[in-house]
């Protein structure tokens, strides 16, 4: 008997980004506060299914998705999801989560399988609701009901229950808060902003130009096959095409009222919101049989973090959000691209000044200034609003389609910052 012969590797297929759909976002504790999860998820799904015919069997190799703000009956999301929806039933799921950038990341992970070969399509994506945060058991009252779970007799068990206080009962009240520096990702940009020196107006600028642009692209019909109707909205609620840099320099500032001249309000920061989105990919073969043109393909992604615990966070190096600023670089760099290479460039708005700080670092990192006639055209999370899991899809979808409405060949920049100082980035192109 001959000994085994070891299989080759398989060449990388191209991973074609096909569409994309959304729910419109949502301020949080406003018309989606009695939504789920899953409720979400599987209306932005259904909308992609629909729109691209996928009903029948076997008609796609996998769900990936994810939330970060989950209770504990979304443990198998992605999965109930396909079950709840107008999927094939018999079609894979799994569940992934690296917070801000989970969309971002599902897309990632569907498209590796995608360029090994292991499947021919898949959709990605995330949800996430503000509304519906899951409220923790006071850890106190956890660890008495344990003790009674535990106990052998009825006369242990009633002693262990005796011991709960009026205290008990307090349930644990979820906060944005880093858990290894008890900060709020708001108070974590505000010192970023100060090291960077990044000021009031430039933030304002920002963020009057992103609802400005995303009003547009709503006037044009650019989100006509983009976004499904939910529970009575058609739009993005948190949009405000009226938004000036005039209007929100009233504004009040809400993070770092603890330093002097603090500039970050709640204009130009995102607010709390609830939406789902997801996005279809596909290899070539799998488009071409079905007659899809494909949007755009998926090129090149990197992932980093940065040490904003000890790291050198006074000086914004190593801020909480600041880890694109090394995934980027070091992407185009094994690309072999330049910034001046993009067409478009698309940075999560997490709040106006972190991306402002970003832009700035990638200068003293050598990359040339941004145009910022390339910068979220289509306005970005300070006009959509920022259901964690769900931007990284609502990105790739949006820039996919910008890239092309040009009807040339293009090539876009994706940028993601995360909580736990975590950054995902990818390369989009159009040939």
């Amino acid at each position: 008997m001959s000994p085994q012969q070891p299989l080759s590797p398989p060449q990388a297929r191209r991973v074609a980004v096909i569409g994309g759909s959304r729910i419109p976002f949502a301020r949080s504790d406003g018309p989606y506060a009695t939504a789920s999860n899953q409720e979400m998820l599987t209306a932005a799904l259904d909308g992609l299914v629909e729109r691209h015919g996928l009903q029948e069997p076997g008609a796609v190799g996998e769900f990936v998705a994810g939330a970060v703000l989950k209770h504990a009956r979304d443990f198998n999301l992605a999965r109930e999801t396909v079950l709840g929806s107008k999927l094939d039933p018999r079609t894979p799921a799994y569940d992934i989560q690296q917070a801000c950038g989970t969309g971002l990341q599902a897309v990632i992970a569907a498209a590796n399988k995608i360029a090994l070969g292991q499947t021919e399509s898949a959709i990605a994506g995330g949800s996430d609701t503000a509304s519906d945060a899951p409220l923790g058991v006071n850890d106190h009252l956890r660890r008495i009901l344990l003790e009674a779970r535990r106990a052998t007799s009825a006369g242990a068990r009633l002693k262990a229950l005796a011991k709960i206080r009026p205290g008990h009962l307090v349930p644990d009240i979820p906060r944005n808060a880093e858990p290894r520096t008890g900060l709020s990702m708001g108070e974590h940009a505000a010192v970023t902003a100060r090291a960077w020196g990044i000021g009031r107006r430039a933030q304002d600028e920002l963020a009057a130009a992103s609802h400005q642009r995303l009003a547009a692209a709503y006037e044009r019909g650019f989100f006509q096959d983009l976004v499904v109707p939910f529970r009575g909205l058609a739009r993005d609620q948190n949009l405000r095409p009226g938004s000036t840099v005039e209007k929100l320099a009233t504004l009040k500032p809400v993070f770092g009222l603890d330093q002097p001249e603090p500039t970050m309000t709640a204009g130009n920061s995102t607010p709390l919101t609830d939406g789902a989105a997801v996005v279809l990919l596909a290899s070539e073969e799998w488009a071409r049989a079905r007659g899809l043109e494909p949007l755009a393909y998926l090129t090149a992604y990197e992932t980093a973090a940065v040490d904003f615990v000890h790291g050198d966070v006074a000086d914004g190096e190593d801020g909480l959000l600041m880890a694109p600023a090394y995934a980027v670089p070091r992407m185009l760099e094994r690309a072999g691209l330049g910034l001046d290479d993009f067409d478009l460039i698309e940075i999560h708005e997490a709040f106006a000044s972190q991306v402002l700080a970003t832009l700035a670092a990638w200068e003293k990192r050598g990359l040339p200034p941004v145009d910022r006639a390339r910068l979220n055209v289509a306005g970005s999370s300070l006009a959509t609003g920022h259901p964690f899991a769900a931007t990284g899809a609502r990105i790739v979808a949006t820039l996919a389609k910008l890239l092309a409405e040009r009807d040339a060949p293009g090539r876009g920049l994706i940028s993601v910052c995360a909580a736990g100082g975590q950054g995902v980035t990818a390369v989009l192109e159009r040939a």
